[in-house]
């Protein structure tokens, strides 16, 4: 059975829930409703776009069979490989895209081998790479919408209004990420420092061996990103489970 989507509020988000977890945002109950931020976060162009979406004629014409099946294959690819890039532990290479998660280097010293810089440069890579994955996707599902009923291409309509007028929030929001995790990096380091035995060396080689501080980082930074990732997919898997609900009712 497949699971329906759960819509919830923004501070519910697995994204924010991991860092509060990792003490590096806090979150705080809404005090204002979803109609009062959306009102904040809408100029008036973007309200005059959304208001005629909700708006307009839905008409009447018979719904079409919807593509639900191959659209969640589409969907389930999609978060596959960008799931898998994430996972894979291989290290970045000089020039290249720097998805492959930074290690220390051999005979590093402790503070250069300390630097947040490579793991900055590899989240960022890792959002350009969602970014570049999921708003086609989205375009891709838009449009089969579109090609549906009258009802769901108001539906498309309307998701597009929203993904233009939330586009730059989204981004200046997910650029805080990284920054807030360097925030991580560091307390893990500096407690790092504060527990080992000032006569021994400090051996970064160790540091991403089981236990080892920088590795207990590495998961969490990977488990952030997989976050990000499911937050980025939401309107796409919002727009599939409409029309696998549409499927169920056709069937």
């Amino acid at each position: 059975m497949r699971q329906a989507v759960s819509w919830t509020r923004f501070d519910s988000a697995g994204l924010v829930r991991i860092l509060a977890e990792l003490a590096v945002a806090d979150v705080a109950d809404a005090k204002q409703t979803f109609a009062e931020r959306l009102g904040e976060w809408l100029d008036l162009k973007d309200a005059l776009a959304l208001y005629s979406a909700l708006n307009s004629a839905a008409g009447n014409s018979p719904p079409r069979a919807p593509p639900a099946a191959a659209l969640r294959a589409q969907l389930a690819q999609v978060r596959g490989d960008l799931a898998a890039a994430v996972a894979a532990a291989g290290t970045a290479q000089p020039g290249g895209a720097n998805l492959g998660l930074p290690t220390p280097l051999p005979n590093a010293a402790p503070e250069s081998a300390a630097d947040f810089a490579p793991f900055h440069r590899y989240y960022l890579a890792h959002q350009r790479a969602m970014a570049t994955a999921v708003g086609p996707l989205r375009a891709s599902v838009r449009a089969a919408l579109s090609a549906q009923s009258a009802a769901f291409k108001q539906l498309a309509a309307l998701d597009a209004v929203m993904e233009q007028a939330f586009a730059a929030r989204e981004a200046s929001l997910l650029a805080t990420v990284p920054v807030l995790l360097g925030r991580r990096f560091a307390h893990l380091f500096e407690t790092h420092q504060r527990g080992r035995e000032a006569a021994q060396p400090d051996d970064p080689a160790q540091w991403m061996q089981s236990g080892g501080w920088l590795a207990r980082f590495c998961a969490e930074l990977q488990r952030v990103l997989l976050a990000e990732l499911d937050l980025r997919l939401m309107p796409v898997a919002g727009l599939v489970a409409a029309l696998d609900k549409e499927s169920t009712e056709i069937q």
